[in-house]
């Protein structure tokens, strides 16, 4: 199981073709894919037509949606950001280190299209889903 970022969802749903878009349109109905309750709102919030909308939420809905933060990931994010800050690194999204450290913490590769997840990459452990063995 991998969680898709809301950064390779939005490529996906614009038509853009990349690596990790490509990795997403493979996996798509033939491995276990799911994504945050905060990667759904950032997604679904950038449909102009309402048409979109209501098709690109059928879709996300029918994988599985994590409840990304709770008291005890919300300190452990934190905790994360100011480690990566202690090293000289800025996390410019709040969201980014609440995804990151819910991928470390449940050993979740991530699939994203993003720099800001690099130093999670580097520094805390966590899985890129381009680089990750599949089950």
């Amino acid at each position: 199981m991998i969680l898709v970022d809301s950064s390779v969802w939005i490529d996906y749903f614009n038509g853009i073709n990349s690596r990790e878009t490509d990795c997403l349109d493979a996996m798509l109905g033939i491995e276990p894919v799911t994504l945050g309750d905060l990667i759904l709102a950032e997604v679904l919030q950038g449909f102009r037509s309402d048409k979109d909308f209501v098709t690109a939420k059928e879709l996300l809905t029918t994988f599985t949606i994590f409840d990304l933060l709770g008291k005890q990931l919300a300190m452990r994010s934190a905790e994360n950001f100011r480690l990566l800050w202690k090293k000289g690194i800025t996390v410019r999204k709040t969201t980014d280190a609440i995804i990151a450290t819910f991928c470390i913490e449940n050993k979740l590769p991530l699939l994203h299209a993003d720099r800001d997840f690099d130093a999670f990459h580097q520094h805390l452990g966590l899985r890129n889903a381009l680089s990750a063995p599949r089950a």
